[in-house]
């Protein structure tokens, strides 16, 4: 059997032979990208699951626990997670599919998706970190100033500095617009940042010498609900006046950390910003639109959440079938009346091929629909007219609350 995480052979049939990828390539904006070249970035995504992020998932590797810990108010994560960041960085898997301008290799966002799908089935608590961090880059690429972008694009698409999204509180969950974080104008064009935001996944860590955090807060005098928030960046250490990390605090404190199941290696954390009144938040965007630019990564966020369930419900439907070849249990159902008849491995048996036949029509299903929707994001970047990539972005908007949420509910009954 091939690897126990992925299936190579399906995701070459949805790229190429059902989404007929290959007609993309060669042609702008994929100019430079072959099927070739495809096939080797995918070869080489795999290498790196099977060798390096895949040993790393259990909960103790070499005897020592894989999780995140919290100690004297310092986070720490597992050790090996910082070989993991280091390699996933250095091979450009974070920009897989940026533009050359940032630092990207302008792969078609089809393959980028199927790449999140292998490393995020191998470890789902590891790609937190680095998936949190490009969805904040992002935000500053579309929405920053270009000092901002100089600041800290590069600084952020190389691993050099990690970033977050802060939305949450503890009154303001799906009802953001109940948040209570603050933000008060100061002289010199920054703004005072006030509040608590909890369960923030990868808020916290050692990996990076900084770690930007997107913070929605609403600015002194704004009006209530969602209408009156505003995003900020907020690093965890002051910046010096050239952009470069200071090394003191800009007074964001961790509270503590979450277990959450499944991905003790990643630091959830309740975020204390500004409790001695010295943290400085840059604002990203105009004022009052703070929830309109989240939005955007809140919908990278969206398709992370659906690969995700998709990236288990594969890797559970796999390791079930392993397991089902080589497990010896009972005689065959035309044998079941022969006291001497040999045991079978339970795949034989009906109920458990009725169990298996639905983890793998569900794991094929949630695959082809979250990686189709990736696949229109191509579309809509290669259609030749404004006509036509309002159709294909309006597919996308359609489809990602849907491969979020189907793809995390059903990935849950697949496991």
């Amino acid at each position: 059997m091939g690897s126990l995480w992925f299936d190579e052979r399906n995701a070459a049939f949805l790229m190429f032979e059902l989404f007929n990828l290959e007609d993309l390539l060669g042609k702008p904006p994929f100019e430079d990208h072959s099927k070739d070249m495809l096939d080797m970035v995918l070869n080489e995504a795999i290498k790196l699951m099977e060798n390096e992020v895949a040993p790393t998932y259990p909960d103790e590797v070499q005897g020592k626990p894989v999780e995140a810990t919290f100690e004297d108010g310092v986070v720490k994560v597992p050790e090996a997670y910082h070989r993991l960041w280091k390699l996933y960085f250095e091979g450009g898997w974070t920009t897989l599919s940026e533009s050359y301008e940032v630092g990207g290799q302008g792969f078609p966002y089809t393959l980028s998706g199927i790449v999140m799908s292998i490393f995020t089935a191998s470890n789902m608590a590891f790609m937190m970190y680095p998936g949190l961090t490009h969805g904040a880059a992002k935000l500053i690429e579309v929405f920053g100033t270009e000092e901002q972008k100089k600041i800290f694009l590069e600084n952020m698409y190389t691993g050099k500095w990690a970033g977050t999204m802060c939305l949450t509180e503890a009154g303001a969950g799906s009802d953001v617009g109940a948040l209570k974080t603050t933000a008060k104008r100061n002289p010199d064009g920054t703004y005072s940042i006030t509040g608590t935001k909890q369960f923030i996944s990868a808020g916290d860590h050692d990996l990076t010498e900084n770690i930007i955090h997107p913070v929605l807060a609403r600015i002194e005098g704004d009006p209530p609900g969602t209408k009156g928030l505003s995003l900020f960046i907020v690093p965890k250490y002051k910046l010096n006046p050239d952009g470069t990390t200071s090394g003191e605090s800009n007074d964001v404190v961790t509270g503590n950390i979450e277990r959450k199941l499944g991905i003790h290696g990643n630091a959830t954390c309740t975020l204390n910003f500004g409790e001695n009144g010295n943290c400085t938040g840059y604002l990203l965007g105009q004022e009052r639109e703070g929830i309109k630019i989240m939005f955007h990564m809140m919908n990278e966020a969206r398709l992370e959440v659906g690969m995700q369930g998709l990236g288990h419900a594969l890797a559970s439907y796999l390791h079930a079938v392993d397991y089902a070849k080589e497990r010896l249990q009972g005689p065959h159902i035309s044998k079941m009346k022969d006291p001497t008849a040999p045991r079978v491995p339970i795949i034989q048996h009906p109920d458990v091929r009725r169990m298996l036949l639905f983890m793998k029509s569900m794991a094929e299903g949630l695959m082809a629909l979250d990686i189709y929707t990736f696949y229109c994001f191509d579309r809509r970047e290669a259609a030749a007219t404004e006509e036509e990539k309002d159709k294909w972005q309006g597919i996308i908007e359609v489809l990602t609350p849907i491969c979020k949420a189907y793809s995390s509910d059903m990935g849950f009954r697949v496991t």
